[in-house]
């Protein structure tokens, strides 16, 4: 019969086609878009792509996995803190955090928009072995510095800073070396795999 409707095929991925998953260790300077913006480069000059978006966010003064993907479903997983997808982070932070310190974390610590959920929070003992950050953190002689590892499931602003603040240690460097399974092995700064 003439004239049945034409319908647009569904919006959803045929069996056949495999999700792509890009593990990308971000350098500091450059922000969780394609775009760049004032003096933060963007993910295009890193990730010649075509259709594959972040999952989740990294400011651009931190370090580390960002997560992009070509399927929407994947994605909010990973981005959406309901999910409670695990994020790991190095952070270096000025002074020696003690056990009270630590233990603050552990427990929940109270900011300015509410109290966070506990995360596990642990002194790196030796520091990890990463890469030399351009530019360097700076440093105070009469203050030493000591690595945390914090893991959060939440995804608040610039919320691991705000929570070693909290407790009187500020984060001097901070870099993101996993989101659940995903980690930064095998990437050197401003390089991606699949």
């Amino acid at each position: 019969m003439l004239g049945h409707p034409v319908t647009a095929p569904p919006r959803h991925r045929a069996p056949f086609m495999t999700v792509r998953l890009i593990r990308f260790n971000k350098p500091y300077g450059v922000l969780s878009q394609f775009t760049a913006e004032g003096k933060w480069q963007g993910l295009k000059d890193y990730i010649a792509l075509p259709g594959v978006y972040v999952a989740g966010r990294l400011d651009a003064d931190s370090e580390g996995l960002l997560l992009l993907t070509d399927d929407g479903k994947l994605q909010a997983r990973i981005a959406d803190p309901r999910f409670k997808m695990e994020k790991t982070y190095w952070v270096q932070v000025e002074g020696v955090p003690d056990e009270a310190a630590l233990a603050a974390l552990r427990s929940g610590v109270q900011l300015n928009d509410g109290s966070t959920l506990p995360a596990k929070a642990r002194l790196l003992e030796p520091p990890p072995a990463v890469w030399t950050r351009n530019p360097p953190i700076r440093e105070r002689k009469a203050i030493p510095t000591a690595w945390i590892e914090l893991v959060i499931r939440e995804g608040r602003n610039r919320q691991v800073r705000r929570m070693t603040a909290a407790v009187g240690h500020p984060t001097l460097r901070l870099i993101r070396a996993a989101i659940g399974p995903y980690t930064l092995q095998g990437l050197a700064p401003g390089t991606w795999a699949e």
